[in-house]
């Protein structure tokens, strides 16, 4: 049986799907080289290095989220949105963990400039602007929605909801409308 040729992208999505099954710690030259029955210096006409090979996995996962949530937030808008675009994300990091945990470092420069990142930001930019929320507040509103949804991901991920009643989904649903009653009086922000 004839193998398939290497490409950068069948490198990028082994190295994520062995990220999804063993964490992105784990994803090596090696480590993928063995999956793909390579010696690891074939890997090197594909990807750079290491840190390649992961921002690689990192730009991967922003191009499939930015999908997925600008499906998901299609048509709608206000809480509704806001609903679909987290349970896209809570979606995303619960059937591919590690791409999801590669979407948690630090992102080097490639991956910022990249047109995954561009869209994935696309996605929030359109719920925010559901809200009326101005261009020049955006970057704290964006902010705040990321930070509700890596800390909570993270956390439920960890299984630190596991130990305590209600149950992660009955606080999912409420600090997602207390997320939109923050949204939706923005800009009521400075009213006294």
């Amino acid at each position: 049986m004839k193998r398939p040729p290497l490409t950068p992208r069948s490198v990028i999505v082994t190295a994520a799907d062995l990220a999804d099954v063993h964490g992105l710690t784990e994803v090596t030259l090696s480590a993928v080289a063995r999956v793909l029955d390579v010696r690891t210096p074939s890997l090197y006409g594909h990807v750079r290095d290491l840190a390649a090979l992961r921002d690689g996995v990192t730009i991967l996962a922003l191009g499939e989220l930015a999908d997925r949530a600008g499906e998901a937030i299609a048509g709608r808008s206000g809480r509704e949105a806001l609903r679909a675009l987290c349970d896209a994300h809570r979606d995303y990091a619960r059937t591919h963990p590690g791409r999801w945990e590669s979407l948690q470092r630090r992102a080097a420069d490639a991956v910022v400039r990249s047109d995954e990142a561009a869209r994935s930001s696309r996605a929030l930019a359109a719920v925010l602007r559901g809200y009326g929320i101005d261009e020049s507040d955006r970057v704290h509103a964006t902010r705040l929605v990321g930070s509700f949804l890596n800390g909570f991901l993270h956390l439920e991920h960890v299984g630190s909801f596991a130990h305590s009643a209600p149950p992660a989904d009955d606080s999912w649903a409420l600090l997602i409308d207390r997320l939109d009653g923050l949204l939706a009086h923005w800009h009521t922000k400075d009213a006294k």
